[in-house]
C-alpha cells in the first residue's frame, strides 16, 4: 500500500464520520475523546488500587478486635467491642449508657494507654466510644 491509498482511506473515513455528524446532527467527537482509557502501566495502578483498599488499617483493626479481650479489663470487655480505626481514631461500641459512662468518666485513658503500649502511639491516638 503507498502513500496515496492510506490517504484516500483516511480521507474516506473523515469524510464518512463528517457525514453521519450532519444526518445525526451531533458532533460527538469531544464526548468520545474523553471516554477513552490511556494506557497505564501496572506499576501506577497497583498502589492506587491497593491505597484505596487500606489494607494496613484493615489488619490493624483485625489485630486490635482479636486481642481485646487481652487488652482491656475482663469486665469492660464484656460491655464494649472496638468496631473500626480511621485517622488514627479507634471507635469502639458500648452496651449500654452506664458502661460508657464508666469507661468516659473512669477509664478512657487507661484503656487508650494500653492500646498505644500494644500498636504504637502513631497507629491508635484517639479513642471514641459510642453508644451502640
Amino acid at each position: 500500500m503507498d502513500a496515496r491509498t492510506t490517504l484516500r482511506q483516511d480521507t474516506g473515513q473523515v469524510a464518512r464520520d463528517r457525514i453521519l455528524r450532519q444526518w445525526r446532527r451531533l458532533d460527538n467527537r469531544e464526548a468520545e475523546g474523553a471516554q477513552r482509557r490511556r494506557d497505564r502501566p501496572l506499576s501506577e495502578l497497583v498502589p492506587q488500587v491497593l491505597g484505596g483498599l487500606r489494607l494496613e488499617e484493615r489488619v490493624m483493626e483485625s489485630q486490635i478486635s482479636q486481642l481485646w479481650q487481652q487488652i482491656v479489663d475482663p469486665m469492660i470487655a464484656k460491655h464494649t467491642q472496638p468496631v473500626g480505626l480511621a485517622k488514627g481514631t479507634l471507635f469502639v461500641t458500648v452496651d449500654s449508657n452506664v458502661w460508657l459512662s464508666e469507661i468516659l468518666r473512669y477509664r478512657r485513658s487507661e484503656i487508650l494507654q494500653r492500646l498505644q503500649d500494644a500498636f504504637g502511639r502513631n497507629r491508635i491516638e484517639k479513642i471514641s466510644f459510642r453508644l451502640g
